[in-house]
């Protein structure tokens, strides 16, 4: 190691100065606190929320609370509309999560608009950073982050919600929140995709090897 790498550090000096020493700097705050006391003295309204039993309006659009999966409609064989679950097991959510804390176990779909489907989708809530990648990175909008933020539970294996209790979610904020992102049903069939895609130029091709 270099000499001019070593950084010698004098620890007989006080990095505070005699402001600092004294807490001087704490006025600050103080005036800062009796400047909103003096706010609410004037207007004579208060601004503190009695929560739980008041709550702030919040920014429904772009709140990041608990998550929801989406629900759709589809028409079965038989002509009947159902709904299912909108997630297509593409596992970009789970890919773009920071912190590991999506899990999703893909199947065969038994629709054919579609690939694969969500088996099984477990987010652990405790977890989560609340960040919003995972709505960003779905293409077809199946998970969201609703208004919801009080959420409790007495264990850790409480917090991990699975496909149902994401589903449930959605049921209780769709009113709240609808869904924004594009609909599943009346994409073209894979079969279709495949049969509109234009065949290879063998003349634009390289050769082969």
């Amino acid at each position: 190691m270099k000499n001019e790498d070593v950084l010698n550090l004098d620890q007989t000096q006080s990095p505070l100065g005699t402001a600092e020493r004294f807490y001087a700097p704490i006025w600050d705050g103080f005036k800062t606190t009796m400047r909103h006391m003096g706010k609410v003295v004037r207007s004579g309204k208060s601004f503190t929320v009695q929560y739980p039993e008041e709550k702030r309006e919040l920014r429904v659009e772009n709140y990041r609370g608990v998550h929801r999966l989406n629900r759709e409609q589809y028409r079965d064989n038989d002509g009947q509309i159902k709904e299912r679950a909108a997630c297509v097991a593409c596992f970009l959510c789970e890919t773009a999560c920071p912190v590991n804390c999506i899990h999703i176990v893909a199947g065969e779909a038994p629709w054919d608009d579609r690939e694969k489907y969500a088996v099984r989708f477990d987010i652990d809530e405790l977890r989560c950073i609340y960040c919003g990648l995972c709505e960003e990175a779905c293409p077809v909008d199946a998970i969201e982050l609703t208004p919801e933020h009080d959420l409790v539970g007495q264990s850790r294996e409480e917090m991990i919600f699975d496909k149902e209790k994401l589903l449930e979610v959605y049921d209780r904020t769709k009113d709240i929140k609808p869904r924004k992102g594009p609909r599943i049903t009346g994409y073209p069939t894979t079969a279709d995709r495949s049969a509109a895609r234009p065949a290879a130029d063998p003349a634009k091709e390289g050769p082969t090897a």
